[in-house]
């Protein structure tokens, strides 16, 4: 018995435990106190509930107005958003929350809605001219409630007027505007019109609460005492950095034109700004600039100048030939020179290979007519002035014809049968001539046998004999050189020919001109040919002129015959 009790007693226990942990049906809106917004802000309302399975919500106004937001019902809460948030939502919203069909739940929140979101715009007009009467205009832009406004107009730390709203019924956000007009005094100019907005909702917590705007009280006028300054001066070198500023005094701001004044009398526009910034100066930058300054308002107009003059090292701005660099002889050729500098530099143009002034020329100029290959070369110009001087070179090519053509003979035109000749052909000429080398033929045609200036016979014979021709030639035309190699015959032979002649003592007469050449050889590349009443005596090829060594004099038109001497000798 005792022990059924005691269960009886434990099963009532456990069943009141259960009820004593099952939680009562609540409910709550986040945020729960009053609510301040500004118009244009995102406002959330949260409606929470416990205790109940099942919940169902409904959302209202207090005086069941529209409710201006979105509702989002969940399982366990619901909500109502409000973006934006305007003026329509200035209202108590209730939250109503049903646990099956007898148990509901009510709360409600308080949401005040204000706009006071920017600075009031200061009007002045007209924009103070001095001694004029001005019109000051306040806007306060977007406010609500507007009834709340006050507005207060200030000079300096002077009440000019103030005026508030309190009559107003506004629904919406309104634009309002508070203007006041006065004669100012010059003491008034530079002071402050300052507008203080204030918007003091009772029990309402948000800021600012005050908003305030100034301009100052200016008078219009200008430009004047406008002046320029350059640095680092008006007589800035060469390479530095140049920066012109223009001042003057304006209200409103003055706006700035830069020119330059062209040596062709032009105008050319620079800039706009008021400074005028030259990076690395050239002499070119040189000359007459103009700071033009025009206010808008007044429609008055002022310049002022400055003079820049560059200095410097010269620099050689121009070195040519015309009518070009490559010419052919016989060309009229001009060689120009001109250079840049401040002072003026003196200008020196002179051909290199003359260590002497072809200069100095003020227009820096040499006239060559009919230029000539001697005139070919490099030609150099230099200007210079008390900072510096500077140079620069060019080259002048003359193109000609072969010219000078010489043939030289190792060992002589007169050789032994065996003997290796070396016959070597110069010759200039632009561009350089091309050397060919020609030999008479028995037939009396020449036949061209090598090309180069040196031509080489090993072994000499006989059939090598006769006439060579040297030919230079270029584009521009040719010129050729004759030269005749002898083989040197037996001493015997030549030793009879030379006693013959002695012993004979007597010249060919006039009328034996048409007779064979008679030949000394007297000695090693010496040869005579004897005609009538001349001789030509040749050595190594080249004519002697009458008087050499190997003439004893003349008579009657006519050459005695050599006399034996230490000078004259046999092989």
């Amino acid at each position: 018995m005792l022990k059924e009790m005691g269960r009886t007693s434990q099963a009532v226990l456990v069943i009141l435990y259960g009820f004593m942990t099952v939680k009562a049906f609540e409910m709550e809106i986040i945020p729960a106190n009053r609510i301040v917004k500004q118009v244009g802000e995102t406002l959330r309302l949260t409606c929470n509930t416990t205790g109940c399975a099942s919940p169902s919500f409904s959302w209202r106004t207090q005086m069941d107005n529209p409710l201006g937001g979105t509702v989002n019902n969940y399982r366990m809460y619901s909500t109502l958003t409000m973006n934006p948030v305007s003026t329509v939502n200035s209202h108590d919203y209730l939250c109503t929350v049903f646990c099956g069909e007898k148990e509901k739940k009510e709360k409600s929140v308080k949401v005040e809605i204000y706009s006071f979101p920017r600075d009031p715009v200061i009007e002045i007009s007209p924009s103070s001219a001095a001694a004029e009467p001005v019109t000051v205009t306040c806007k306060i832009l977007d406010v609500y409630p507007s009834h709340y406004l006050e507005v207060l107009l200030k000079k300096g730390d002077h009440v000019l007027h103030e005026k508030n709203f309190y009559e107003d019924e506004s629904t919406n956000t309104e634009n309002k505007t508070v203007t006041y007009s006065f004669n100012p005094t010059a003491e008034d100019i530079g002071k402050e019109i300052t507008c203080v907005a204030k918007l003091p909702i009772p029990n309402m917590d948000f800021e600012p609460k005050e908003r305030v705007t100034s301009e100052k009280l200016t008078a219009n006028f200008g430009p004047q005492n406008t002046v320029i300054t350059a640095s680092p001066g008006n007589w800035p070198m060469e390479g530095d950095t140049l920066n012109l500023t223009c001042v003057t005094e304006s209200n409103p701001p003055a706006q700035i034109v830069w020119t330059k004044h062209l040596a062709d009398e032009s105008i050319q526009l620079l800039t706009k700004n008021n400074v005028l910034s030259i990076p690395d100066a050239r002499f070119s930058d040189s000359g007459l600039y103009t700071c033009e300054v025009t206010n808008v308002v007044t429609n008055k107009t002022e310049k002022a100048t400055v003079d820049i003059v560059i200095r410097g090292a010269p620099d050689i701005t121009k070195l040519s030939i015309e009518p070009s660099t490559t010419v052919r002889e016989g060309e009229n050729v001009s060689i120009l020179c001109s250079a840049e500098g401040n002072p003026s530099p003196r200008i020196i143009l002179r051909r290199k290979s003359d260590g002497a002034d072809t200069g100095p020329y003020s227009e820096g100029r040499i006239l060559l007519p009919s230029v000539t290959f001697l005139n070919g070369g490099d030609y150099e110009c230099v200007a210079e002035n008390e900072f510096g001087k500077s140079r620069s070179e060019i080259t002048l090519n003359v193109e000609y014809g072969p010219k000078n053509t010489m043939i030289s003979v190792i060992p002589a035109t007169a050789v032994k049968e065996g003997e290796t000749v070396i016959m070597k052909c110069t010759s200039s000429g632009n561009p350089a001539p091309v050397i060919s080398w020609k030999k008479k033929k028995t037939t009396g045609e020449p036949e061209k046998i090598y090309t180069d200036a040196i031509l080489t016979i090993k072994n000499i014979k006989s059939q090598d004999l006769g006439l060579y021709k040297c030919e230079a030639y270029n584009r521009f035309g040719k010129e050729e050189k004759d030269v005749k190699l002898l083989v040197q015959e037996g001493k015997l032979f030549l030793l009879a020919l030379f006693l013959i002649k002695q012993m004979q003592n007597l010249c060919p007469s006039k009328k034996a001109s048409t007779a064979a050449p008679t030949r000394q050889v007297l000695s090693e590349g010496v040869r005579a040919t004897w005609r009538s009443s001349s001789v030509t005596v040749n050595y190594d090829s080249e004519p002697l002129k009458e008087g050499a060594t190997l003439l004893t004099g003349k008579t009657n038109d006519c050459y005695k015959p050599l006399q034996a001497s230490t000078e004259h000798h046999l092989f």
